[in-house]
């Protein structure tokens, strides 16, 4: 059965111009009768740090680098760290790899009517000078830096930059999905950096279990690195009692009790904490 302490990095709501089922407040109702204990709530629009500190103790927030917020923005990412925000999410909907994908993408399809405009990570050769500015933010301020839709390849190359100007916290996000291109070679150098992987609920919808993309990383990664990120808010997805109990009921014969616990409180509590 589903206990209780939850930490789930992956949390959508209103208000929002994507439709979500729930509103800020009615999320932290959902949440915490679910189990969980702490949320980081996600926005595509950019800033979620101001929220998560209305909603209190129990919220974390941060910024996504898409273009609302001029994309690899560093003021923005200073400024989501001043207001207690915990993780930089790299561009989501801004991505070339997302944009790429958007107009074949099953899993993209509930973006589809949702438009940015591309905000680029690399230039030439290397990083693009505004992405290293807000890793040296990331560095500073000891946030998390998230991949959001940019490929795990590419991901790879951002946080080992970020790692030699002091980051060390770093997850990838839905590792899984097809325009994230993940391939299992990619284990060994995100292990070398202690990079968590998000496993959850949305990511598993319409699989078989056995195969699910969580089982698939449980047996290729550590589980001390692995966190829970449900992914759930949007209306097109369960609702959130329905869609976490769902995905546990689901992974726990793969898992068992104990390995899940670990995933979906002590991992996460460690990635967050000061």
């Amino acid at each position: 059965m589903i206990g209780s302490g939850i930490v789930d990095f992956h949390v959508h709501s209103a208000p929002s111009i994507l439709p979500r089922r729930l509103d800020d407040r009615a999320t932290l109702e959902a949440t915490g009768d679910t189990g969980v204990a702490h949320f980081v709530l996600k926005a595509h629009e950019g800033s979620s740090a101001e929220r998560a500190a209305l909603i209190g103790p129990a919220a974390s927030g941060g910024v996504v680098l898409n273009s609302p917020v001029g994309g690899c923005n560093p003021d923005a990412a200073e400024v989501a760290a001043r207001l207690g925000g915990r993780i930089v999410w790299l561009p989501t909907i801004s991505s070339s790899a997302h944009q790429a994908a958007a107009t074949t993408s099953d899993r993209l399809a509930v973006h589809r009517d949702l438009h940015f405009r591309e905000v680029p990570v690399f230039s030439g050769d290397g990083l693009h000078p505004e992405l290293r500015q807000v890793l040296d933010i990331v560095a500073a301020h000891d946030l998390i830096l998230a991949s959001g839709h940019i490929p795990v390849p590419d991901a790879v190359k951002i946080f080992e930059a970020a790692a030699n100007l002091g980051a060390r916290r770093f997850l990838v996000n839905h590792p899984t999905f097809e325009f994230m291109h993940w391939s299992d070679d990619l284990a060994i150098p995100l292990r070398a950096l202690d990079v968590r992987l998000e496993v959850g609920c949305v990511a598993d919808l319409g699989t078989n279990p056995p195969a699910s993309p969580t089982a698939r990383l449980a047996a290729l990664y550590p589980t001390s690195l692995l966190v829970f990120g449900s992914d759930l808010g949007h209306t097109e997805y369960p609702p959130y009692r329905e869609g976490v109990t769902g995905w546990y009921e689901s992974v726990e014969p793969l898992l068992g009790a104990k390995g899940l616990e670990k995933i979906m409180t002590t991992n996460g509590r460690q990635l967050l904490a000061a």
